[in-house]
């Protein structure tokens, strides 16, 4: 008989660990909340036509496709079959597959629903995307997205909302962290600057991976992709900009003062910082002109965030994007959006050991009964704590105490209230303290009020 298992790149959670989760989304989305952004949902499946085009032809062969219902194979002639044509026939017997991110079906609601929403549009989104990319650490074929994005405005206040926001949540979590910026208009200016504008692209990837592989490398990548010498040496030192972000700023202005792009990309920036005067951010704030992520994606300013105590890629990132509707026909629509990496927050939270003791709601208070009248005392009180807000279980069996007490210690239950004929005498329960293995006889009318105060 064959073992049961899952597919891999995707987990089971234990309660202990869907605890921990819970207790991240909720952070996040307490936060999002007092901003003004309301949730949504969308379909775990979406029309491929929806899904394909938008991710570039990589992205399109790690969408996982559904099969249609059915005899699917059934309008597939012979000929077609023999020539084992694997994309064209799963385009003829597959017209669904499961989302690869919430940016494109989030786009796809705001067209389909723009009758029905008022712009512009705060919106969040905590849900699952499935990638058929090769499982690895860290990197799995199902996981969660943390999505806010405000869509239908062009005002920088939706940038600095977002930093807010950013700095809110893991002082909540009590995370420390960077907050990097760029923009793509600085890079388009840097660009024109060396010399390379139509090579834009090129250039932000590989210093994009400056943290990682140095400036030699960059180089050597760079050279590799035929950008020039010379336009090599004139983007060095503006890589090695050293100094706060004024006087980066200020440097970046000297050197792009020929580049309209790249002025209004650092007024931009100002702006934000500016801004930040009036409503301090406590997380530190930092210029990172390497700073590049999805670069075709983004028009304008560009986030990025790393823990500073754990040693870890970006734990969330994102940026201003113009006409995110535009591929489904609806043009002109600027949005600016952040998505949080849930669960690289988990595993900060985990080696920082910051997950609070009682992320867990785990049962409070265990009723520990040894025969079918305690268990019949038991159930009235066991429904007014209950009403009273406590946690509350009872050990279904009649069992010995011993075991009772071993299953509170296995689902660390703190408080066991025991009820034998001494108990039922005299109105009463023994509230045992696993923790310290204190033991009193409490009267009903008391047990509520007894249990909360030891909490």
């Amino acid at each position: 008989m064959q073992k049961p298992s899952i597919p891999k790149g995707t987990r089971d959670f234990s309660p202990d660990e869907m605890a921990k989760r819970n207790y991240i989304f909720d952070t996040i989305s307490a936060v999002f909340r007092v901003y003004g952004f309301k949730q949504i949902e969308t379909p775990a499946m979406e029309n491929l036509t929806t899904l394909l085009g938008k991710y570039g032809d990589e992205g399109d062969k790690l969408l996982f496709k559904i099969l249609n219902s059915g005899d699917f194979i059934s309008d597939i002639s012979a000929d077609e079959l023999l020539q084992k044509n694997s994309q064209k026939l799963a385009n003829k017997i597959s017209e669904k597959g499961l989302r690869y991110d919430l940016t494109v079906p989030f786009a796809r609601f705001v067209v389909q629903n723009r009758d029905k929403i008022t712009f512009p549009f705060k919106r969040f989104q905590i849900q699952p995307v499935w990638r058929a990319d090769r499982p690895q650490k860290g990197r799995y074929r199902e996981f969660y997205q943390c999505d806010v994005d405000m869509i239908g405005s062009d005002s920088l206040i939706n940038e600095l909302e977002l930093l807010q926001i950013i700095d809110d949540v893991f002082k909540r979590l009590k995370i420390n962290v960077v907050i990097k910026l760029n923009n793509r208009k600085i890079l388009s200016g840097i660009a024109e600057f060396i010399g390379e504008p139509q090579r834009i692209v090129d250039i932000t990837v590989a210093i994009d991976k400056f943290d990682k592989i140095g400036l030699e490398n960059v180089k050597k990548e760079l050279e590799d992709k035929n950008i020039s010498p010379e336009a090599i040496n004139k983007l060095q030192p503006v890589l090695q900009l050293k100094g706060s972000n004024t006087e980066k700023l200020s440097k970046l202005k000297d050197i792009l003062s020929k580049s309209e792009t790249g002025l209004k990309g650092i007024e931009e920036i100002e702006t934000i910082l500016n801004y930040i005067k009036n409503v301090p951010v406590e997380s530190k704030i930092e210029l990172d002109l390497t700073l590049a992520r999805g670069l075709n994606y983004y028009t304008g300013v560009i986030i990025e965030v790393k823990a500073t105590d754990v040693e870890i890629g970006s734990i969330t990132g994102g940026g201003r994007y113009d006409n995110l509707t535009g591929v489904f026909g609806m043009n002109g629509i600027s949005g600016v959006g952040i998505s949080f990496g849930a669960d690289r927050i988990y595993d900060v939270l985990n080696q920082l050991n910051l997950f609070p003791e009682n992320s867990a709601n785990k049962t409070q208070l265990l009723f520990a009964a040894f025969g079918e009248n305690e268990l019949n005392y038991c159930l009235p009180i066991l429904h007014e704590l209950r009403k009273a807000g406590v946690c509350a279980e009872i050990y279904p069996e009649q069992a010995k105490l011993k075991k009772q007490l071993s299953y509170a210690d296995a689902n660390k239950i703190n408080l066991v209230a025991i009820v034998g004929e001494n108990e039922l005498k005299n109105n009463s329960v023994s509230l045992k303290n696993m923790i310290t293995g204190e033991q009193n006889e409490v009267k009903i009318n008391d047990l509520a009020k007894t249990v909360i105060s030891s909490l």
